[in-house]
């Protein structure tokens, strides 16, 4: 199978278009918070926490990042302002280490013997979940892999037209019965079609709301069960799509969804077009769980694998 060059010039390129709104806003508060200090203090750190929190890194990632700050201040008492940058910098990327374990992220799949690998996609409806899953279509068939799509999301009128649509852009198979059919039959049938197809992954869409809570827990329990008759163990992946413009009503989102199902991963979508990019700090820290995808853009491309490094270097470029 091809590999990708993840963080190509080009990706890199879109990667810090994608944060520049992040950036600006982030890096412009901090200038003026430190204006006329020659060290590190407590009012600059009072001015660096408020700008944290409003950054939508959340109140206890913060409180975290701050407290190993005023660590590494009573280590070194003529810690600079200049350093600050420095200091900040390291301490976000070990907590986005703690949770995000790899910095080589690729669209390669895993093999099971029982068939084709199955990720399941759930999220609100308007955080662009369709989007993302036929931009992961895109990737994961550039990377040499054969992908199917399921369109369990019956409930809403322009989803399974909205997947169809995506699926004829990016050349992959769909199985589709339609508005109201019932989404564990259609994830039933998705994974029968992928077998016969050899396919490489299936990605299957569901409903982003039903009337409540254990209706959606059902619902999704139920696509759970009937999959694992046809590929054992599947999903193998459960992916809860956020909207990163959001802010901390990502967060909120993310604690209903692993309420309601086993999330393993998250994908945080829309990051190009707002401030609140910190969002991605705080949700990894308190959900504790990896964050696989973030979207910086409208190109199929700039739906990227997370790796926190680059990621860290372009919040801080």
């Amino acid at each position: 199978m091809a590999l990708f060059n993840f963080f190509s010039k080009d990706k890199k390129e879109s990667l810090d278009k994608g944060l520049e709104k992040t950036k600006q806003s982030f890096f412009n508060k901090i200038a003026r918070s430190v204006v006329g200090k020659s060290k590190v203090d407590a009012d600059v750190l009072d001015n660096l926490e408020e700008i944290l929190i409003t950054s939508d890194v959340g109140v206890e990632t913060t409180l975290k990042i701050i407290e190993k700050i005023e660590e590494r201040v009573a280590r070194d008492k003529v810690l600079g302002v200049d350093e600050l940058n420095l200091v900040l910098k390291d301490e976000i990327t070990n907590l986005l280490e703690e949770n995000n374990s790899s910095d080589n992220v690729t669209f390669e799949v895993p093999k099971h013997k029982d068939g084709p690998h199955v990720i399941m996609v759930v999220g609100v409806n308007g955080v662009g979940k369709t989007t993302t899953i036929g931009k992961l279509a895109h990737q994961f068939k550039q990377a040499g892999n054969k992908v199917v799509l399921g369109a369990s999301d019956t409930f809403r009128a322009a989803a399974v037209d909205q997947l169809i649509i995506w699926s004829e852009r990016v050349g992959v198979s769909i199985v589709q019965q339609g508005m109201n059919a019932d989404p564990a039959s259609v994830a039933f049938d998705t994974l029968q079609s992928a077998k016969a197809q050899d396919a490489d992954v299936v990605i299957i869409d569901t409903a982003g709301r039903l009337h409540n809570k254990v209706n959606l827990m059902n619902e999704l329990s139920k696509i759970k069960r009937v999959m694992d008759k046809v590929v054992p163990n599947a999903p193998h992946e459960v992916l809860l799509v956020l909207d990163g413009s959001t802010g901390q009503n990502a967060y909120e989102q993310a604690k209903q969804f692993s309420a309601t199902t086993d999330i393993t991963c998250l994908a945080v979508t829309k990051l190009d077009g707002t401030a609140k990019g910190g969002v991605v700090i705080g949700i990894s820290d308190q959900m504790k769980i990896p964050v696989k995808y973030i979207g910086v853009g409208e190109k199929m491309e700039d739906l990227q694998p997370f790796e926190r490094t680059q990621f860290v270097d372009s919040l801080f470029s």
